[in-house]
């Protein structure tokens, strides 16, 4: 069997290759229904993710599954254009090997959204919530892609996860929000397996831990980029309000998610072009 460093090495081979060797430092993931951020790439190349070695198949709808590498607002970027996930079946090392692979390429700065069910009752749906901390259900039961052997070279064997989200970033969404109108919401994602919708009663636990928002990927990702040093930046779109009871509105679906993003997708757009030229700015 290969290890997972020569399948970091095989599959950044091929994504090279297939970029033409373009030189970026910033990596997207967009999640369900967000992946429009990537057709308003400029001089983009497209590849799907059942010609790169090692990558696992997106199966949800809403994720296109394609790595898309291009400009982005003035700035050399790569995206994930829509994510795989642990409830497809896929091993945690293969569902963080895009990120593995982001950071082999040379990628600073991970961008990670995804679509939530919104836990606070001060949240709307629509909202975009800036992710300030997480609570990893799944890495915290044991499965994590830090789980087995560690190899120095992509990370320390003990990683710190105390500011997994990086504060000077989250000032720059926060300007960013503020300049384009955008009501930034804040607050803690909790992170579970899926692919079910939450129990009325594992809600109430998870406000209780507080959790503001919940979703099915993203904390496991998170923790890829930070045992690699790579700074992060997350948004939940909230898509659905969670049920604290049993007779509290109607049963969440996926279909309701998708109707959901169309609305987020501006307000996510705008933010993230407002941190890109930030980033651009203090590059240059």
């Amino acid at each position: 069997m290969l290890d997972l460093t020569t399948r970091i090495n095989e599959a950044s081979a091929y994504v090279r290759a297939k970029s033409a060797g373009r030189e970026w430092r910033v990596f997207i993931v967009l999640g369900s229904g967000l992946g429009g951020l990537a057709k308003q790439a400029q001089n983009a190349v497209h590849i799907p993710y059942s010609d790169i070695p090692h990558f696992a198949q997106s199966t949800v709808a809403g994720h296109s599954g394609q790595f898309v590498v291009g400009d982005l607002f003035g700035v050399p970027v790569a995206m994930m254009q829509g994510r795989v996930h642990f409830y497809e079946g896929h091993p945690m090392w293969q569902v963080t090997l895009p990120v593995r692979v982001a950071k082999a390429m040379g990628a600073e700065m991970m961008i990670v959204t995804n679509a939530a069910g919104g836990i606070n009752r001060a949240f709307d749906v629509a909202d975009v919530m800036l992710i300030t901390d997480h609570i990893n259900f799944l890495g915290l039961a044991g499965q994590n892609p830090l789980i087995g052997p560690n190899d120095d070279t992509l990370g320390p064997r003990f990683p710190e996860m105390t500011q997994p989200y990086d504060a000077e970033l989250c000032e720059w969404a926060r300007q960013a929000a503020k300049v384009n109108g955008v009501n930034l919401r804040e607050g803690v994602y909790a992170g579970v397996s899926g692919p079910f919708f939450e129990s009325p009663a594992e809600l109430r636990m998870l406000r209780a831990m507080g959790a503001d928002a919940v979703g099915m990927s993203t904390v496991n990702e998170v923790v890829a980029a930070r045992h690699g040093r790579m700074r992060v930046l997350g948004f939940s779109g909230i898509t659905n309000v969670a049920r604290l009871s049993a007779d509290e509105g109607p049963p969440p679906t996926h279909e309701e998610v998708m109707e959901a993003s169309p609305k987020i997708a501006p307000k996510l757009s705008a933010i993230v072009q407002g941190v890109l030229q930030q980033w651009k700015s203090s590059h240059s």
